[in-house]
């Protein structure tokens, strides 16, 4: 029986049609991985096309420098999102304290409900920084606060564009590169 199933000419098809589909998958994950920080985006989309080549072989389009592109661009993309919120801190005029406090409220924000979390935690935590270590004035304190999350909403636009850019660089390597 196996014989006959194994030997069926339509496996080659369907085997294709279920990586390209668990591909799409991870990749449409991946992107919204770029905005909900409980998903870690960029490493689902590298996994779509890492998962895609190791399943379908060296000749499905997809060459080794395309990994080396996907690699560096996730790595810049959390380098700056890990940054963004502290730059914008110091942007807007803050102290290294509130850069700091920026980050800490950004790690803390994680894990209060989305976005709101994302986005207060650097504010409160530039704020709360600036105020107790820097010891800035309220107004000083509070543009500070606001500069981190203004830096925080430029670093998620930069990560879903970095997503975006991912996801259309794999499609352009298997379609028209490679």
């Amino acid at each position: 029986m196996w014989d006959a199933i194994s030997g069926w000419g339509g496996w080659d098809e369907t085997a294709a049609t279920g990586v390209w589909i668990a591909t799409v998958s991870l990749m449409v994950v991946g992107l919204a991985g770029c905005v909900l920080p409980v998903i870690p985006g960029h490493l689902l989309i590298l996994m779509g096309a890492v998962l895609f080549r190791w399943l379908l072989g060296p000749g499905c389009g997809v060459e080794w420098w395309t990994f080396v592109v996907l690699v560096v661009l996730l790595a810049g993309s959390q380098l700056f999102e890990w940054l963004s919120g502290a730059a914008g801190a110091k942007w807007f005029g803050g102290t290294k304290w509130g850069s700091a406090g920026a980050i800490v409220g950004g790690i803390v924000g994680i894990f209060f409900a989305f976005p709101f979390g994302l986005i207060l935690g650097p504010l409160v935590g530039a704020y709360a920084f600036e105020s107790l270590f820097a010891k800035q004035e309220t107004r000083p304190a509070m543009v500070s606060g606001v500069g981190s999350a203004v830096g925080t909403l430029a670093g998620m636009a930069v990560k879903v564009a970095v997503g975006l850019v991912m996801v259309a660089w794999f499609f352009i390597d298997v379609f028209w590169v490679g």
